[in-house]
């Protein structure tokens, strides 16, 4: 594999770059999703919202697994809490507030369990269809691996939000080296990526993919460099403003010290 070839291949030819100005961005944040579910009775617009559910259950699952203590209530606490967020009178009444969709969805859950969480539980444990599919004993061992099991409920909640976005930001690279026939590229580079400078395997890597150390650290370089782009664009979807982007990245990364 020829990385100098690939990297040059890619920047002319490889799957375009979002539109960063401010119309491109907010024009599609979580909440125009949110608002395009209120608004339409569209099923894509009811998937979206749904797939924004699937994206973010892990983070509220863990802040109501620390609040009860008990696997069974925090599995039915945040189903009941999706089963009400996608009810259109719930969103209705919750667009009127839009802000970080961060900060929305775990006030949205904090109320939740403060105001109906006791009619939700004196019915039959699973009364309610569920909104979205939990695997708990995917969502135990995901707990159970915690590395700071001192966290307060907040903290633990921005942390696993902070990882969902860092996720979704890898997938999001994946599928765009893939569909430029690089995905062997990025499959070596990507652990990579957290790693510091001076303790990559560049010869290694090289050596594996039959190309020059200097094309590697080219290919880093250029995957480090698109990889912070596509994760401020995961960021610009969670909040209203540009003016937000660079104060939720710093809380964000805040969240892992």
């Amino acid at each position: 594999m020829n990385v100098d070839s690939e990297t040059s291949h890619a920047s002319s030819s490889g799957p375009a770059t979002p539109d960063r100005s401010g119309a491109g961005v907010f024009a599609t944040t979580h909440w125009s999703v949110v608002l395009s579910a209120l608004d339409q009775e569209s099923k894509v617009s009811a998937e979206a919202l749904e797939q924004l559910c699937r994206a973010y259950w892990y983070p509220l699952y863990a802040y109501a697994r620390r609040v009860t203590n008990n696997p069974a209530d925090a599995e039915d606490l945040t189903q009941g809490f999706f089963a009400k967020l996608l009810q259109k009178d719930y969103l209705r009444s919750a667009a009127r507030d839009r802000g970080r969709f961060r900060t929305f969805l775990l006030t949205a859950l904090q109320r939740f369990m403060a105001n109906e969480w006791d009619r939700q539980h004196a019915q039959k444990r699973g009364g309610f269809a569920p909104a979205i599919s939990i695997d708990q004993e995917v969502a135990e061992n995901r707990f159970a691996a915690e590395p700071a099991q001192g966290l307060q409920p907040d903290a633990l909640f921005d942390r696993h939000w902070a990882m969902a976005l860092l996720d979704q930001a890898m997938a999001q690279l994946r599928e765009e080296y893939a569909a430029s026939g690089r995905a062997a590229l990025f499959e070596h580079l990507q652990n990579c990526l957290t790693q510091d400078e001076g303790s990559l395997p560049y010869a290694e890597v090289a050596a594996r993919l039959k190309s020059t150390e200097a094309g590697v650290k080219m290919a880093m370089s250029r995957l480090r460099a698109r990889y912070r782009e596509v994760l401020r664009l995961q960021i610009a979807q969670t909040v209203t403003s540009e003016a937000e982007v660079e104060d939720e990245v710093r809380h964000l990364f805040r969240a892992f010290s």
